[in-house]
């Protein structure tokens, strides 16, 4: 056992080297050796620094069988992790290697190393059986030879290298023989006649014994039974067959014919033919003889990559007493055939495969192997599809599957790659290899909206949080880097003009869920306050970088009827007096007003409320203007109110109403004319004295003096106004000022109502032709044209105060003249003229 050990450590030399060209490391070890013995230092060997061996994952890569022996990984060192037994692996195969494939990460690395298992003495000859039973007739002559069925080593080289003694005996020795096919040929060799009567059995040991150190031995005992009488033994034609067979030859087939002559007669001539022994021992079964016609037989398969000769010792053995046998030896040479198609292994596979991986990447490390040889063991490999994989050879039998083109997840995510090898016998065997490599996600695609552009329409007034419309942005990447969130990324909109504030971003009218692309929105929508809203909304993937996209959102706020008709304060001062030659049909008014919403929810139309029937007035429909509808008469009362409701178009429609208030008031011709009269009837009526004449003379003279200024005044008057009325009605009569005749606004209706009040001074009589109209103090409407139009204001109310000036002036030369001229015929009438 000591010597055993020593011959361990001294075989346990390191043999790393690199093959020419092949990066190749060669170990030895020998076989037996104990686990956690070091086989060699791999990673020193591989020019690897220290602890970069388990930093780069430096690990082994076994090609289908255990390979009993793995890598350390703290040291980096080869060590046997499991029994080695030479024999086991490589049977009588010399020398006995073990190809690895060492692999080493970050990069991927393949490094090719093989540990030479050698053989150590550790089994001794073994002979088929303990004992051996040979009968010898006495009559056989010195030097007569018997074959023998030599011991077997398992072990090779020197350790199988085998020699035989024999125990002392007188009468027989020993004969080994080699052939040209290094097989060995046992005889026992008679030198010296026998006499069964003297020594009927002869008790033999046999020994065999190993070329190790120490010899190994094994015996078997020889039992030589002498026999009397028959004294030729069979004789075959030649003492060596050989026979070449492909090892694809089926069952029955005619392997040899092997003859044999006997010179005895009768039954000691007669003779049958049977196999002695076979090397391998193991394969006995193969093989088959006819005992009579000496025809040996295929029973079982070859196989060229197990067996490559066959020796059968063949024995003719005849009928005597005893019997005699004569030998001869039948050597088949197995022939190799195209029996073993290729085998592909994957001995490391990264996936899945990044899609922006660069050409070049290795993939996948494979190995391709045949058992059989010459041409038939070479084999050819190609990967399918063509594209974009391929494959570069590495070492002998080592391939990579390496990337070609460039990789999109987004058009194929998967491959099922198919290596295929093909050797070159004929006809040619194929094998093949299926491989899955999956492709992973890169953020390569920005996400995409189905639309440039989104027109979205939306009611005034709406909910706030109401569902507006639904966006979607496309991104064809997977997982984080497909996963899209929306925002709102810019725009907005100017305030109306009545709302007082500026510039809002989209972000306070809208918001997009970041999930689901659905656009709400945040508040009522006014569409007198915004009628257009343009913004851009981003989508934005998970990935890293994360990549965007946009789409422009144009949101068009479509009008409800919700505004009622604004009244707005006359644009003039109204038309002046009526002459009582003018058509019945004058314009007494006009109602303005305006309507917030668009389209037919703005379309205005004018209607008389009250009065109904046939009154003195009417409105246009459309116009809003408010004129006689016949010639006033003194019926119709000293005051007229006027209901005017203003309707728009909407469903439902809305409205205002205005109350317009006329005054009918006395011209001062009619008064004159009423006083003159009174004064004529009372004169004719009372009668006139002398001294009353003169009185009444005065009074007369004073009467026309009156009547004359008066006139004078109100064709003055009438001329003034007629001025203004003509002149263009470019502002509201509004300002300081005297207050006219008749002037007051209410609150009417549940929407909106302005109260305007007119006043009509009208003569006595049919004709009531004098007319005088005036407007409200009610403030102009708010907007940013009264800033744009400031010194226009300015000169427009220097008009209006000049215009009201007039007025006034003529309106109290009126009642005046018309106070004094009632006073003069009947004082009692002047209190209740104005």
């Amino acid at each position: 056992m000591v010597v055993c050990v020593r011959a361990v450590v001294r075989v346990l030399v390191l043999q790393a080297a690199w093959a020419l060209g092949g990066g190749q490391v060669r170990y030895s070890v020998p076989e037996e050796a104990k686990g956690g013995t070091v086989v060699g230092r791999l990673a020193q060997d591989l020019g690897l620094e220290a602890g970069e061996a388990e930093a780069r994952r430096l690990r082994l890569v076994a090609q289908g069988r255990r390979a009993s022996v793995e890598v350390s990984g703290a040291s980096g060192a080869l060590v046997v992790s499991s029994r080695l037994d030479r024999e086991e692996l490589c049977g009588k195969s010399a020398p006995c290697a073990l190809r690895l494939e060492v692999l080493l990460e970050r990069p991927l690395r393949v490094f090719h190393v093989e540990v030479e298992v050698t053989d150590i003495n550790d089994n001794a000859p073994l002979f088929p059986a303990a004992t051996k039973n040979l009968s010898i007739a006495e009559s056989s002559l010195p030097g007569s030879r018997f074959p023998l069925e030599g011991a077997s080593d398992a072990d090779i080289g020197a350790n199988a290298q085998l020699s035989y003694t024999l125990s002392p005996s007188e009468h027989f020795a020993l004969d080994l023989q080699r052939s040209e096919e290094h097989l060995e040929s046992l005889f026992l060799v008679l030198t010296k006649g026998l006499d069964r009567e003297s020594l009927a059995e002869h008790r033999l040991v046999l020994t065999a014994i190993d070329g190790g150190r120490p010899a190994l031995t094994g015996t078997v005992e020889l039992l030589v039974s002498v026999l009397d009488a028959n004294d030729n033994a069979p004789q075959f034609n030649q003492s060596v067959y050989k026979v070449r067979l492909p090892e694809d030859s089926v069952e029955g087939t005619l392997v040899a014919h092997v003859g044999a002559t006997d010179p005895d007669e009768g039954i000691n001539h007669e003779f049958s033919f049977s196999v002695v022994s076979l090397v391998p021992a193991t394969k006995r079964d193969v093989f088959s003889i006819d005992p009579m016609s000496g025809e040996i037989r295929l029973r079982g398969p070859l196989d060229f990559e197990e067996v490559r000769f066959y020796e059968l010792q063949i024995a003719a053995r005849d009928n005597g007493v005893p019997p005699l046998s004569g030998h001869c030896k039948v050597v088949v040479e197995v022939l190799d055939v195209n029996d073993n198609a290729p085998e592909v292994w994957v001995t490391s596979l990264s996936v899945p495969v990044p899609e922006d991986a660069s050409v070049g990447t290795v993939v996948a490390l494979l190995s391709v192997s045949d058992r059989d040889s010459g041409a038939n063991g070479r084999v050819r490999c190609a990967v399918w599809p063509p594209a974009p994989f391929g494959l570069v050879a590495t070492f002998a039998g080592s391939y990579s599957l390496v990337l070609r083109e460039a990789l999109d997840r987004e058009r194929v995510s998967e491959y099922e790659v198919e290596v295929r090898a093909e050797d070159g016998g004929a006809p040619p065997l194929r094998a093949s290899r299926g491989l899955r490599v999956p492709v992973s996600d890169v953020n390569d695609n920005a996400p995409a909206f189905a639309q440039a552009v989104y027109t979205v329409l939306a009611r005034e007034n709406n909910a706030a949080g109401a569902e507006l419309a639904r966006l979607w942005a496309r991104d064809p990447d997977e997982a984080g880097n497909g996963r899209v969130s929306y925002s709102v990324a810019e725009g907005g909109a100017g305030a109306g003009a009545g709302s007082g504030s500026g510039w809002r971003p989209a972000s306070s009218y809208v918001s997009v869920d970041a999930e689901s692309g659905r656009l709400w929105a945040l508040r009522p929508l006014d569409y007198e306050e915004l009628q257009v809203l343009q913004f851009e909304v981003r989508a934005v993937d998970a990935g890293e970088p994360p990549l965007c996209g946009n789409a422009t959102v144009q949101l068009f706020v479509v009008d409800e009827n919700d505004n009622a008709p604004a009244l707005l304060p006359p644009a003039g001062g109204g038309p002046g007096p009526w002459a009582a030659g003018e058509a019945s049909a004058s314009v007494v008014a006009k109602i303005r007003a305006v309507d917030a919403d668009s389209g037919y929810n703005a379309w205005l139309r004018y209607e008389l409320w009250e009065p109904r029937g046939k009154g003195p007035f009417r409105v246009g429909l459309y116009s809003g203007e408010v004129s006689t509808a016949r010639a006033l008469e003194e019926a119709d009362g000293p005051r007229q109110r006027l209901l005017i409701v203003v309707r728009d178009h909407g469903e439902p429609s809305r409205s205002a109403t205005a109350t317009l208030s006329v005054s009918l008031v006395e011209g001062a011709e009619a008064a004159l004319s009423a006083a003159a009269a009174a004064a004529g009837a009372s004169s004719s009526g009372a009668g006139v004295r002398p001294e009353e004449g003169g009185a009444a003379a005065a009074t007369n003279v004073w009467l026309v003096v009156a009547i004359c200024a008066v006139s004078s005044l109100f064709l003055l008057a009438v001329v003034l106004y007629g001025a203004s009325r003509w002149a263009p009605r470019a502002a509201v009569l509004a300002g300081p000022g005297p207050a006219t005749l008749v002037c007051a606004s209410e609150v009417g209706s549940w929407s909106y109502s302005q109260r305007q009040s007119r006043s009509l001074c009208v003569a006595d009589g049919a004709g009531k032709s004098d007319l005088m109209v005036f407007s409200p103090n009610c403030p102009p409407p708010p907007g940013p044209a009264a800033e744009n139009r400031h010194d226009l204001k300015v000169l427009h109310m220097l008009r209006i105060v000049c215009d009201i000036e007039i007025s006034r002036i003529s309106f109290e030369v009126i009642c005046r003249v018309r106070i004094f001229t009632a006073s003069v015929v009947n004082p009692s009438l002047s209190s209740g003229l104005c």
